[in-house]
């Protein structure tokens, strides 16, 4: 049961977050991306569905153009004609290359058809795994000026933001956002989990490695928020 990522858990985890977000920034954006993500959260999981079913309508078109043209090749074969006093050496070299190559451009189409169920479904978590990227950006944005110097700095101009936090809270903003990157790198695994394709893992590698150096990069703003200042040893 521990060997595969159970994505009932992930959105009740989720939703559990955006529940503890509400209850302390009920006024502020980060609520509204927790919500994006729990929304995005429940469209994976019937994306999830419809990318495990399969998808008989493409299979019953690749399967009758597969039947078309393996009729097509078999009726060329039987207008094929000889002449009575036979063919020379050069033309059965000259048919042998015609068939190889019809037989090579064959082989690749059966290929194409074959493969275009994956290849569909493949697009499909890509474009996912894009929106779910763009979504790790939007968080970055949202701690980008939640810097703990705010606390001892009092030098603001017209264009500085807005800074309302105290240290307790502002440590609990920044954690709010390091739960959402880490529950972003565990969907994107879901994915991974279920078509593990190479373009699909190298997509959901670099959505893990983009989380989880976002992540260090707030906890090392937690790290200095609890660095008692100076003024403070005593």
């Amino acid at each position: 049961m521990y060997r595969e990522i159970n994505f009932s858990c992930i959105v009740d985890t989720l939703s559990r977050l955006e529940n503890r977000i509400s209850e302390r920034f009920s006024d502020r954006g980060i609520l509204g991306v927790c919500h994006e993500l729990l929304e995005f959260a429940n469209e994976t999981d019937s994306n999830l569905l419809l990318i495990n079913r399969p998808n008989y309508f493409l299979r019953i078109f690749v399967a009758l153009i597969i039947i078309v043209s393996l009729l097509a090749l078999a009726y060329s074969a039987t207008i094929f004609e000889v002449r009575e006093e036979g063919i020379t050496l050069t033309e059965v070299i000259q048919i042998a290359e015609a068939a190889i190559n019809d037989l090579v451009l064959i082989v690749l189409a059966l290929f194409f058809l074959v493969s275009l169920e994956s290849r569909v479904k493949r697009a499909k978590v890509i474009k996912s795994l894009n929106q779910l990227r763009a979504i790790v950006h939007v968080i970055d944005m949202h701690q980008l000026t939640k810097d703990p110097s705010e606390l001892t700095e009092s030098h603001r101009t017209p264009s500085s933001p807005v800074r309302d936090l105290n240290r307790y809270s502002l440590q609990r903003y920044l954690d709010y956002c390091s739960e959402m990157l880490a529950i972003i790198g565990k969907i994107a695994a879901v994915y991974a989990q279920h078509i593990p394709e190479p373009q699909v893992l190298s997509s959901v590698n670099e959505i893990e490695n983009l989380t989880s150096g976002l992540s260090r990069k707030i906890w090392q703003k937690i790290i200095i928020l609890n660095t008692p200042l100076p003024f403070e040893k005593n």
